[in-house]
């Protein structure tokens, strides 16, 4: 076979018309990640683009809407407990998962109730001996 799997470009999640400003203003302001403008080639369409060091999430417009209640990203977390206290203070509900090993993770919501896990970002050495 020629040609590999390298990584993910980008998790795309739906979001209902018009709710743009909700979407950055979590993304944003409360996960931390960065808008990204689109591309010349898709700035007609509705919804929005977020990254950060290694993680894009693209929102696009679905009609009818429904959210993503079991499919969902997986974001790896640095610092948990600090990122789960600043979630806290925003008033973001979570629900804590079972941990896999030494791994804790959690589940959020955003504002559309789209599904998000967090999961803990453990040293490398410690994720080897895992597998």
């Amino acid at each position: 076979m020629s040609g590999e799997i390298v990584g993910i470009d980008h998790v795309q999640l739906a979001m209902p018309e018009g709710r743009e400003a909700d979407a950055v203003a979590f993304y944003v302001g409360i996960l931390g990640l960065d808008s990204v403008e689109k591309p010349s080639e898709l700035t007609n369409r509705e919804g929005c683009w977020f990254a950060g060091p290694s993680v894009g999430i693209h929102l696009g417009v679905d009609r009818p809407f429904h959210p993503a209640r079991k499919a969902h990203p997986a974001l790896l977390i640095a610092d948990f407990d600090a990122f789960l206290e600043h979630l806290d203070r925003h008033g973001v509900r979570i629900h804590v998962a079972e941990s896999i090993g030494e791994q804790r993770r959690c589940h959020l919501e955003d504002p559309f109730g789209n599904r998000i896990e967090l999961v803990e970002q453990i040293p490398s050495i410690e994720r080897s001996k895992r597998r």
